[in-house]
């Protein structure tokens, strides 16, 4: 990974979801190729971390992959 293309957001989930389903798509989008890594942050279970390649992906690129997942989610911002 080059560093100089990766960048991370804040994505809010709006769901309630248990440890499964969040593991579910944690696995789902880090698998996509230029999602390098997707993480619930502990103890705030609606927001979402997710590190990608800028070149491949716009924000809202990311965003539409989460919303994907069957999830009503809203862009934060990046870190």
């Amino acid at each position: 990974m080059n560093q100089k293309q990766s960048v991370e957001i804040i994505v809010h989930v709006d769901e309630q979801l248990g440890e499964s389903r969040r593991n579910e798509i944690i696995s789902s989008l880090s698998s996509t190729d230029g999602i390098y890594k997707a993480r619930f942050t502990p103890n705030r279970d609606h927001l979402m971390l997710v590190e990608y390649d800028r070149i491949k992906y716009k924000a809202k690129d990311v965003l539409n992959k989460v919303m994907n997942q069957r999830l009503h989610a809203v862009l934060i911002g990046p870190i």
